[in-house]
């Protein structure tokens, strides 16, 4: 089984983070996965190179990049000249690549398009595009539910929840107080940490920080993890009267040891397919709030494992934050056994064995 992994652009976030995970997993369980990228993305090509993934460049790293003939020339060779049995798409944009390469290809191999929102595609990108998948893979039930109420190709989806890496996300509670040293953060604060991109659409960060506005709590620290975290988020913390206790620390390589050094973890968002950093938060042990958006609701139970508000009620975030702060030491500690033994359900060892499922339904092999 031959598999050609597809995504567009450099950076990080959700979804180049399982783009990685799988195309690492998969290698290890024995596919043959090969990945094409951009030119410059050496991010990824780092974080491969111990695995021996073989890495094919098709993307320049410049404007309308979409838009560039020559994108889709050196595509349409990769994928002609490797017999490739199965190429995944990774996003919309890696999809419009593949579907044009596709046009220009006698020997098409098996379509997967992945879904990681529940956003609907427009009437014009589903019928010119993800019409062509042989099968699109969401990332949670709940995404699955919205597609089909909204008739998009129903039998074709398939239900694969993002994986989290278990082995790099997992508490060690004794570091706590190093970790804060060696991170120039207070070590007697209590510290409320949010690890997504900032993006006020999906991820509402402007609304978290005037949640944490609310809280009558002098100890507090919110820190914001993520591009561009650093250059927003003091504007919006100065807004709400907390520009003292807000840090935007922008992107991250370190975020294991940041979640191991807060208290607790908090997800603003409007959108969101499987929330991976949420998942990665309840394995290090966090006790976390977040909105119920996507597929949250599928394994964050209020006040079981952690706690949930409905999107965009910011009153109803700070009062659970306030709640969260006021746990008693017993409290804390039985919803963090929960978070971590709800988040060995979702490892990324289980993500690529649902996929190699799919991969041999799809080549009858």
């Amino acid at each position: 089984m031959k598999v050609l992994q597809v995504v567009d652009g450099t950076g990080w976030g959700g979804t180049k983070e399982q783009v990685y995970l799988t195309t690492r997993e998969l290698k290890k369980l024995g596919v043959d996965v090969h990945i094409a990228l951009n030119f410059e993305y050496n991010q990824m090509i780092e974080k491969l190179k111990p695995y021996d993934v073989p890495i094919h460049f098709f993307e320049e790293n410049k404007p309308n990049a979409r838009y560039r003939w020559s994108n889709y020339k050196r595509l349409i060779e990769i994928i002609k000249n490797n017999d490739f049995d199965i190429v995944v798409a990774n996003s919309p944009k890696a999809m419009d690549y593949v579907n044009i390469a596709y046009l220009f290809l006698k020997q098409k191999p098996k379509l997967v398009a992945v879904r990681r929102s529940g956003r609907v595609p427009s009437f014009i990108s589903k019928h010119l595009k993800y019409s062509k998948a042989d099968k699109i893979v969401v990332v949670s039930k709940q995404v699955a539910d919205i597609l089909k109420e909204n008739n998009f190709f129903p039998e074709k989806l398939v239900v694969i929840e993002s994986g989290i890496d278990l082995e790099r996300f997992k508490p060690y509670p004794e570091e706590k107080l190093k970790l804060r040293e060696s991170l120039n953060l207070p070590k007697d604060y209590k510290i409320f940490i949010n690890v997504a991109n900032w993006q006020l659409q999906v991820k509402a960060q402007d609304k978290l920080i005037q949640a944490f506005s609310m809280l009558k709590c002098d100890n507090c620290l919110l820190l914001l993890v993520g591009l561009d975290t650093d250059k927003y988020a003091l504007q919006y913390a100065e807004k709400f009267g907390v520009k003292d206790k807000v840090i935007g620390l922008g992107f991250r390589s370190d975020v294991p040891d940041l979640l191991n050094a807060s208290d607790f973890f908090v997800l603003s968002s409007n959108l969101e397919g499987i929330a991976g950093a949420l998942l990665q938060a309840m394995a290090t042990g966090k006790v976390c709030l977040s909105t119920l958006a996507g597929g949250i609701g599928e394994y964050l139970v209020d006040g079981y494992n952690g706690f949930a508000v409905d999107i965009g009620d910011v009153e109803a975030m700070a009062k659970k934050m306030e709640i969260m702060l006021n746990l008693s030491t017993k409290e804390y500690e039985t919803i963090s056994k929960r978070a971590i033994e709800t988040a060995k359900n979702y490892s990324i060892e289980n993500t690529a064995q649902k996929y190699i499922k799919l991969f041999k339904e799809l080549t009858n092999g």
